[in-house]
């Protein structure tokens, strides 16, 4: 690797990290906790790629990206965050941004993304600021979410109709809205169009007039009877350049329907140009402390107490399948902010919420329907599908293989109550690579005695 880099970053960790990296690497760097100095050495001409992240002392680094691109169109800006939210995604590409990784991120991917910002010239994108709601419960830091988050950011100015699939309780509205919110569309209505007013002989008619050019919701899309699919082509077909963006949410898996003929395959290819899979909460559990932080932190802005939650209460939500999912998880800590006496949440009172945790999440091949590997490539299916024609970002076999091993060392860690030695007997590995992967791994070991 080749060039300058300017890295900016409050916390000093980072800064020494990132310097030893890319100087091993081959590249000069220059590395400061201001931003007012990165815009010194981007005006003398210094750099030819900016790291940055996003909360500064003196400012946010989102905002310097617009002054660097009119001063060095020509210079790319990687954004590091720790605001693993949609919005942080959206405005890194409102902003033109080369590229954008959430905090912690994974040093071989920033340094493979770094060469290729090297390599070639930043590819341009606009889209618009302004009605940004950023109280969006879409928050996450883990990898299936922040690669969503990209693709919502990539698809908000096109005319694609998008399919939202995921479970009850996932968030599939969220991301509807967020794709009209933050469009060239956004002045424009947004209407949601549920099964029921669809059925009627001028209800598919009406309720894209109502739409005009903004974007239509079509909510449960799998629910429409037959007659009012068909009626949804016509319409749709006779349109036009003055068509609204067609947006449509599904619980059930399309391909299937239309398989099984309770689906119109016409109607089908026009909804799903754009297919977006919303995880289920159990398939992100490293989420749920985030989300339920940004829950209390909701609740305390509207007048609630400041509850926080104890580290033994987020271990006891982590053991929970959450079946509703996000919504379930916040009206569970909405009831316990308001029925807790103490300003810290216990593990006990979580019990006392959603009742004991330690039965297993029901997931894909555990009741013996199905192998391990069919659920594994079921997921790996939804995760390239997500990219639509593209191919997901490069080191995939490292991730996918993190993503299996943390769950399983946690639970094999849980099952010998924090002994690693029997752990790494239980696992067939030794005891010091067992050590090194709950280093890397960032895993929390709490030795207890085991109840046979």
């Amino acid at each position: 690797m080749d060039g300058t880099i300017l890295i900016a970053d409050d916390d000093r960790t980072i800064r020494t990290v990132l310097s030893q990296a890319f100087t091993r690497a081959g590249c000069k760097v220059h590395a400061t906790a201001s931003l007012a100095t990165l815009m010194r050495w981007v005006e003398e001409g210094r750099g030819d790629l900016v790291i940055s992240d996003v909360m500064m002392p003196d400012g946010n680094g989102l905002d310097t990206i617009p002054e660097i691109s009119r001063q060095r169109p020509n210079l790319p800006v990687i954004v590091i965050s720790a605001q693993n939210t949609i919005m942080t995604a959206i405005k890194a590409n409102e902003v033109e941004a080369y590229d954008y990784l959430p905090k912690p991120f994974d040093l071989p991917d920033l340094m493979k993304r770094s060469a290729r910002a090297l390599d070639r010239t930043r590819t341009r994108k606009t889209t618009p600021t302004e009605g940004q709601n950023s109280d969006l419960p879409l928050v996450g830091r883990t990898a299936v979410m922040q690669e969503l988050y990209r693709l919502v950011a990539r698809v908000l100015n096109t005319d694609l109709p998008v399919l939202i699939t995921g479970e009850s309780g996932t968030g599939k509205s969220l991301i509807a809205r967020a794709v009209h919110d933050f469009s060239d569309r956004r002045t424009m209505p947004f209407v949601v169009a549920a099964s029921a007013e669809l059925e009627t002989l001028d209800g598919v008619h009406e309720v894209l007039a109502r739409a005009g050019q903004g974007s239509i919701l079509f909510d449960e899309i799998t629910d429409l009877p037959e007659a009012a699919q068909a009626r949804l082509v016509r319409n749709i077909d006779t349109l036009g350049e003055r068509a609204p963006r067609i947006l449509a949410t599904a619980q059930k898996s399309l391909e299937k329907e239309v398989a099984e003929g309770r689906f119109r395959s016409d109607l089908y290819y026009r909804v799903s140009a754009v297919m977006l899979a919303v995880p289920a909460l159990r398939a992100r559990i490293d989420d749920i402390a985030l989300l339920a932080e940004h829950f209390l932190d909701r609740i305390d802005r509207d007048g609630g107490e400041g509850k926080q939650l104890s580290p033994e209460a987020l271990a006891q939500m982590r053991k929970y399948p959450w079946p509703g999912n996000v919504r379930e998880l916040e009206n569970t800590v909405r009831r316990l902010a308001v029925t807790c006496p103490e300003d810290v949440i216990s593990a006990a009172d979580v019990d006392a919420a959603i009742g004991p945790v330690n039965k297993a999440p029901n997931l894909p091949g555990s009741d013996g329907s199905g192998k391990l590997s069919d659920s594994i490539a079921a997921h790996l299916r939804r995760y390239f599908d997500l990219h639509g024609d593209s191919l997901p970002p490069e080191g995939l076999y490292e991730r996918i293989l993190k993503e299996m091993e943390l769950p399983l060392i946690e639970i094999a860690l849980d099952a010998t109550a924090g002994n690693q030695a029997k752990c790494a007997d239980l696992l067939g590995i030794n005891r010091n690579t067992l050590r090194k992967k709950i280093n890397d791994l960032d895993i929390r070991v709490t030795r207890r005695r085991k109840m046979m």
